[in-house]
């Protein structure tokens, strides 16, 4: 049993086979996926898809790159997709130093918006965080995030700060990156997180593993995420399938 923890089974590059790609990754043993939204329309359109699929569950909120469209409007749509049943999580949010597609100072205020937000629905958070993990731990310790639940998404800081989340009580997810040669951050943080705090994801399309790297990514490539991170901690490929399963079950809250 897989549960792909982060999937934009939604984005436009499924457009021609989404329900073929979907039924692929479920024949192959991927029992869940979680999918998250990034704009206000990615959020919506994840809502519904994830309403067509018994197995698909939903985040809605504002990627970084996005805050910049963001006003109060954005977010009490945010809060009313967040009420649908299928829904289990605000995200993907963060911040985002590498692109900057916008400004700082706003994207720091709409995470802490959002982060708000989640306390209020007593939901966990997905976070992304790219070249900002100062001020995303920050942001996170302040409105103490930790209360409701953190999924560090796609985790690529150090094994040290990998620690510090740890024992606040979140989650780490690794995605393809760890099945790279040359990801040595991402092996040894892999390598430290208790097993009960492991996730694991593809971010399809994006980040695909080895050995389809440079491909379009699908949910059906977690499995060898799974593979990867068995062989960096020397056990079984089915002990971590059914931990990082169960994990994701948990911090979901899903039955």
């Amino acid at each position: 049993m897989l549960f792909d923890s982060h999937a934009h089974v939604n984005d436009k590059r499924y457009e021609d086979d989404q329900h073929e790609m979907i039924m692929r990754a479920f024949e192959s043993g991927v029992e869940l996926i979680m999918l998250p939204g990034a704009s206000l329309e990615s959020s919506l359109s994840g809502v519904e898809l994830s309403k067509k699929y018994d197995f698909i569950y939903s985040a809605v909120g504002i990627h970084p790159h996005d805050t910049k469209n963001m006003d109060d409007m954005t977010l009490e749509m945010i809060k009313g997709l967040a009420k649908n049943s299928k829904v289990k999580a605000i995200g993907e949010i963060g911040l985002d130093y590498y692109y900057d597609f916008s400004p700082r100072d706003v994207q720091k205020k709409w995470f802490e918006e959002q982060l708000l937000l989640a306390k209020e629905l007593n939901l966990p958070v997905i976070i992304h965080d790219r070249d900002a993990h100062q001020d995303v731990m920050d942001i996170l310790t302040k409105v103490d995030a930790f209360e409701t639940g953190v999924v560090m998404h796609c985790y690529s800081g150090s094994k040290e700060l990998a620690l510090e989340y740890v024992k606040k009580g979140a989650y780490i997810s690794f995605a393809g990156p760890v099945t790279f040669k040359n990801a040595r951050k991402a092996k040894e943080a892999a390598a430290v997180v208790p097993l009960d705090r492991l996730l694991i994801e593809t971010d399809s399309p994006y980040l695909t593993p080895d050995p389809f790297r440079g491909k379009r990514n699908e949910p059906e490539y977690v499995k060898f995420v799974a593979m990867a991170i068995a062989g960096i901690r020397g056990i079984s490929f089915d002990e971590v399938a059914n931990i990082t399963y169960d994990n994701a079950k948990r911090i979901f809250k899903i039955e």
